[in-house]
């Protein structure tokens, strides 16, 4: 409702870099090797910070490989930013994570894509990950606010129930089941009550009865949280992650006029018309914008 080009920043990704250590099948990576420079990052988290910045995610590539990243932490918790936020493999020394929960993470979201090391090294694309994976999961959960992020295809949806049980056994706070831009089926999945009331976001999308990805003509076609939240990447910013991963053009440079420009984007743009909007747009998205248009409290 109160979404515009002066409220403060409610939640911005950087994309640190984006290089990493695996080689997942469905990956939507930013082509190249290449990370920020320290100075740009500062720059940007700085004016996000000004803009009222209160929920910030470092993500890549693999955010863990950028040896500045612990820099970028501390500046956010410095100046007050509520959660900070990491999205990472879950394959980084354990020492590394616990210097990033140190430093102020808060919030961390971890790829589980299989339930087996098999299946692992495949969805991974290396050996030898899944025990690392697995061990940092289950300390991560055990410290701070912890998510895991499972993408499903056709090589692994099969064990779909069994990746959940293996997350919820670990003890994360939450599960996020999304199939992969390639694949992008329903989610159909028959799991115990209580593991479904453990976790609000993998509530959300069984009882939801919709696809994960995609909007429908009923759907609104203004994206509002364009207003408070960006990603950046190589000095551009994007309406969101998705819409960056997926190829689409970057709405301008980072400058000083981000906000406004960002502004001038949501009153011209159709979702609907707009085939990465109208194919990728997440469910949390489009309830977030479809509440947003009907002018009612989220």
């Amino acid at each position: 409702m109160n979404s515009s080009m002066f409220s403060s920043l409610y939640r911005c990704e950087m994309l640190v870099t984006n290089r990493c250590n695996f080689q997942c099948p469905y990956c939507r990576s930013i082509k190249g090797e290449s990370d920020i420079s320290l100075v740009e990052a500062t720059k940007i988290l700085r004016d996000w910070i000004f803009e009222g910045l209160k929920n910030v995610r470092f993500s890549g590539g693999e955010p863990t490989l950028y040896k500045n990243l612990l820099d970028l932490v501390h500046i956010a918790r410095r100046n007050g930013v509520e959660h900070i936020a990491i999205s990472t493999n879950g394959s980084a020394e354990t020492e590394l994570y616990k210097n990033l929960i140190e430093g102020g993470v808060n919030d961390f979201s971890v790829s589980l894509d299989a339930c087996c090391a098999g299946t692992g090294s495949i969805m991974s694309g290396v050996d030898k990950s899944w025990k690392d994976v697995i061990k940092n999961i289950k300390f991560l959960s055990s410290k701070r606010y912890t998510t895991v992020g499972i993408v499903l295809n056709e090589r692994n949806e099969q064990e779909a129930e069994n990746i959940i049980m293996l997350a919820h056994d670990l003890g994360v706070a939450d599960i996020r089941v999304i199939p992969s831009a390639q694949y992008n089926k329903f989610l159909s999945l028959d799991l115990p009550p209580n593991v479904i009331n453990s976790h609000p976001i993998l509530k959300y999308r069984i009882t939801s009865k919709r696809h994960v990805r995609g909007l429908s003509r009923e759907d609104s076609r203004k994206c509002k949280l364009v207003l408070d939240d960006m990603a950046v990447w190589d000095g551009e910013h994007y309406p969101c992650i998705i819409y960056l991963r997926e190829g689409g053009r970057s709405i301008g440079q980072v400058n000083n006029s981000m906000r406004k420009s960002r502004y001038d984007w949501y009153l011209k743009h159709d979702s609907w018309k707009d085939i990465i909007c109208r194919k990728n747009c997440l469910d949390v998205c489009r309830t977030f914008n479809n509440t947003a248009a009907r002018g009612n409290s989220l």
